[in-house]
């Protein structure tokens, strides 16, 4: 899923939680320009997604209609998807890489990187018996997190089949 839709999805998030709000302030919440909050509201008004009422100078209740709260699911329901595909897909190259440490006979990794992705490498880790270690030892295969891949180097003073060979 895209950006677009994903803020799609959190802007009718917050709009279901907060239906009498402001776009600057739905703007703030879900982290974008005001423009594209307007942007949005006249869009889903005008697919009928959306019913917009004015309740005070600089506020207005948005209802989401029927159709809308069906735009939301769907939208929800192809982000889930999206996050599960990308969760399946780090899970893959994370088992094929450590496979690799462990075959090398290393019993701890660095994992270089944070957040989604560097969590399911650690907990992935755990499931191979390996420890990940703090992110200063050279002497340690090291995966790097670049986006939603990862890449295995191994310690430049020793090379894999010595690796294998001498652990």
């Amino acid at each position: 899923m895209g950006f677009d839709r994903h803020t799609e999805l959190q802007l009718l998030e917050a709009l279901e939680k907060k239906p009498e709000t402001s776009q600057a302030d739905l703007a703030a919440s879900v982290g974008v320009a005001v423009g594209t909050v307007n942007w949005y509201i006249k869009r889903w008004s005008a697919k009928g997604f959306l019913k917009v009422k004015r309740i005070g100078r600089w506020r207005w209740r948005y209802l989401l209609t029927p159709q809308g709260m069906a735009e939301k699911a769907d939208l929800a329901n192809r982000y889930f998807q999206a996050s599960m595909r990308i969760y399946r897909r780090t899970r893959e190259q994370s088992k094929d890489l450590l496979g690799q440490v462990r075959e090398a006979g290393f019993q701890q990794v660095v994992i270089n990187g944070d957040g989604d992705i560097a969590e399911i490498c650690q907990l992935t880790c755990l499931e191979f018996g390996l420890q990940p270690a703090d992110g200063n030892e050279d002497h340690l295969p090291q995966i790097h997190i670049n986006g939603f891949e990862l890449e295995l180097t191994w310690p430049e003073e020793v090379t894999l089949s010595e690796k294998a060979r001498d652990r």
